[in-house]
Parts: structure tokens; C-alpha cells; sequence
């Protein structure tokens, strides 16, 4: 038996474990290493007195073809609980070939932006040219928040050395999701867990575009088909500043209605991210410290690497399956195969088990298909919303 395929297997294994378990476990035990979180920053969350000398703030959505739901967010955006003379929010129609304008302006926006299309991060950089705020906060036009959300949010930013906060989304199930959706809250609610931890111990390693805000001074323009969700967070490390995690500022979002549906939305997402991964500078450690550019490799690079370890644990362990492994690799193997199997029935089978490995496996087939499409046609910069979630 090759010592050499022995050794492939377990370090990919190793590797797989410690991307999804490991990595989790030792912030925890950082965490715990440095003691009490210390108190949050006055205003920030409940329904107490606004903080003084609250900065100015611009809420920035951008928008395609969002006539169905654009009066309801500029309606939510307006009824926050934040100093009216302090909030601006601008609503950047990118492309829109309906409504859109109309009825933001009717529903009371400071400010209509009718651009062409070029992309949400385009419309994004455009609203930022407009705006007038200390802090720009952005939003996608789903996304309701919680109304002391953006308090929370702009608390934060009491910490001079912050220039990235995001809050915390919830997802909410449409009308049209079944049960099958909810192993999306299972592994979402896991990734908040994990992005809590990043922001204690040095800064999260993403973000998410619901709800998060930037210092004016701090905003980038990236290339568009770079989302923000991804490119701000270690952007903002290399430029000297923190990016953090806020969780008492709340946003709610409908769920895409089925574990196919997240596949697809999943898909779309890593064409963008890959691009981020492989030549936006992510991997690339001068400006992290050794800490974060550990967390970047543990939670992103590893995590992206995730269906390549999986291939090469399959293909080593039946190699040394056959030619006559010990027991452990056998029991290895055949879970391995358990959990395809399991997928595949979870497709028509509504039972838990084969649900959450159904999900788990679609989740990691994104990453490799999301980069079959980047590889193959490339990556637009327009984008369309996600079926089932308006």
C-alpha cells in the first residue's frame, strides 16, 4: 500500500474536518482565552434613547425591476429608528425596465438614481457618489429591517478602527418553501456563529449584502462582477481597518423556497466569488497579520477547496480500499458513499437525514459548478434576484 496515497487521504481529510469543524473550535477557544466581551457601544440596539451625536447616514438600495417590493423597503428604510435629518436614503435603479423609479419616489426616497445597467456594485458606486452621509449603509430591496437596525449597525463605528460592519440576517420562509428549506437556517445559523468569533478575535472574513455599512472614507470601488459581500471584509483588513459583526442589527429575508433553488443561488454567487478568490488579492497575505490570513485560509480558501478534498478523499479511498486498507478507511469510504446515496434520495425522500446531506452535498457541488461557469462564459455583472425571495 502507498504510504504516499495514505498520506493524501488523511491530510485531505484532516483538512475537510478542520475547514468545517475545527476551525470553529479553536476561535471558541481563543474567544474563551480572552475573556468577557466587553460592553456594547451606547445605542447600539434596543429600544432605549438614541446614542448622541449620531452621524449622518446615507441608506443606499439598489435595484433591478423591484416594483413589487421597492415602496415597502424605502417605507421600512424611512420608519428606522434614526434621526430623520440624519438619514438619506437613495435608491439606485440599475437598468430598470419597470416601475422601479416610480414607486420609490412615491414611497418617499431622498433620492432616485435611473442609471444604465451595469451591475449593482456600478449602481452601488454611483449612490456612493451622491451621498451625503459620514456612514453609507446599504441594503438589498427584500431585506426589511428590524427598526433600531441601523442604530445597532452605526454603533459600530464608535470604534475608530472599524470601517466594515454587517448585521445579522434572518431568514424567513416564503409561502412556497417546504420544509426541506430549513437546512439553510441549520447551516446559516452556523456561519453567524462563526462570523461572531472572526470579529472578536481580529475581523470577519465576509459578509453579507443585507445589511451592512461602511465608513465614507473607507468605501471602495471594486470591479463589478466582485460582490461586497466577499471583497470588503479582507479589503478593509489590508487598508488597516476592522471589519465586524453586529448582531443586534437585524434584517429579515425570505429563503429561497427549496434546497434546488439555494443550489442555483449558490451557484450564481460562487461565479462572483471565484473571480474574488483567484485574482481579487484574497489569498494574497501582505496587510493581514498572521492571525487573519489564518482565518482567511481556514474559513474561505479551505472552504472554496472543500468539493476538490472531497474528490480526492473519494478516489484515494478506493484506491486503498482496494488494495486491501484497514477498517477505518473502509468505514470511510462506505460514508462517504452513504451520504451520496442519501442525496440523491433526498430528492424525492422529504425525511431530515437525507435532507441535510442532500443540502450538504448540493452546497459543495456550487463551489466547483459556480467555477465551471466562471472558467467557462465568465461572470456578468448584472444580476436578478433569486427565485422565490420576493
Amino acid at each position: 500500500m502507498s504510504p504516499v496515497l495514505h498520506i493524501i487521504f488523511w491530510v485531505s481529510v484532516g483538512l475537510i474536518v478542520w475547514t468545517q469543524v475545527g476551525y470553529a473550535l479553536a476561535l471558541r477557544l481563543i474567544v474563551g482565552l480572552m475573556g468577557p466581551e466587553g460592553e456594547p457601544a451606547a445605542g447600539a440596539g434596543g429600544e432605549g434613547p438614541p446614542a448622541p451625536a449620531m452621524p449622518s447616514v446615507s441608506l443606499i438600495i439598489a435595484a433591478h425591476n423591484e416594483q413589487t417590493v421597492i415602496a415597502a423597503k424605502v417605507a421600512n428604510a424611512l420608519d428606522l429608528a434614526y434621526p430623520r435629518a440624519d438619514l438619506h436614503v437613495i435608491v439606485a435603479c440599475d437598468g430598470c425596465t419597470d416601475a422601479t423609479a416610480t414607486e420609490a419616489r412615491r414611497a418617499g426616497a431622498d433620492l432616485v438614481l435611473e442609471l444604465p445597467r451595469g451591475g449593482k456594485i456600478r449602481a452601488q458606486d454611483a449612490a456612493v457618489e451622491q451621498a451625503r452621509g459620514s456612514i453609507v449603509a446599504f441594503s438589498d430591496a427584500n431585506a426589511l429591517w428590524d427598526r433600531y437596525a441601523l442604530r445597532a449597525l452605526v454603533a459600530a463605528f464608535a470604534d475608530r478602527s472599524v470601517g466594515y460592519a454587517c448585521g445579522q440576517v434572518r431568514f424567513t420562509k416564503s409561502a412556497e418553501a417546504t420544509n426541506a428549506t430549513s437546512q439553510e437556517n441549520v447551516y446559516w445559523g452556523y456561519e453567524l456563529r462563526l462570523r461572531a468569533l472572526e470579529s472578536r478575535v481580529r475581523s470577519i472574513t465576509a459578509g453579507n449584502g443585507a445589511i451592512y455599512a461602511t465608513r465614507r472614507e473607507a468605501y471602495m470601488v471594486v470591479d463589478p462582477i466582485m460582490g461586497h459581500d466577499l471583497s470588503f471584509p479582507f479589503n478593509m483588513v489590508k487598508h488597516g481597518w476592522r471589519a465586524v459583526y453586529v448582531p443586534s442589527a437585524v434584517a429579515t429575508e425570505k429563503m429561497v423556497p427549496s434546497i434546488e433553488g439555494e443550489f442555483a443561488r449558490k451557484r450564481r454567487m460562487m461565479s462572483h466569488t471565484w473571480p474574488i478568490v483567484l485574482r481579487g488579492g484574497l489569498l494574497a497575505p501582505r496587510g493581514y497579520g498572521l492571525v487573519y490570513w489564518l482565518m482567511i485560509i481556514s474559513h474561505r480558501a479551505l472552504r472554496y477547496a472543500t468539493p476538490a478534498l472531497h474528490a480526492i478523499v473519494l478516489i484515494t479511498s478506493c484506491v486503498l480500499v482496494a488494495d486491501g486498507a484497514g477498517a477505518v478507511i473502509r468505514v470511510l469510504l462506505w460514508l462517504q458513499g452513504a451520504v451520496l446515496v442519501a442525496s440523491a434520495l433526498g430528492g424525492f425522500i422529504r425525511l431530515r437525514p437525507l435532507l441535510i446531506a442532500r443540502h450538504y452535498v448540493l452546497s459543495v457541488s456550487a463551489i466547483a459548478v459556480g467555477l465551471w461557469d466562471w472558467l467557462r462564459q465568465g461572470t456578468s455583472a448584472g444580476w436578478q434576484a433569486a427565485e422565490g425571495t420576493r
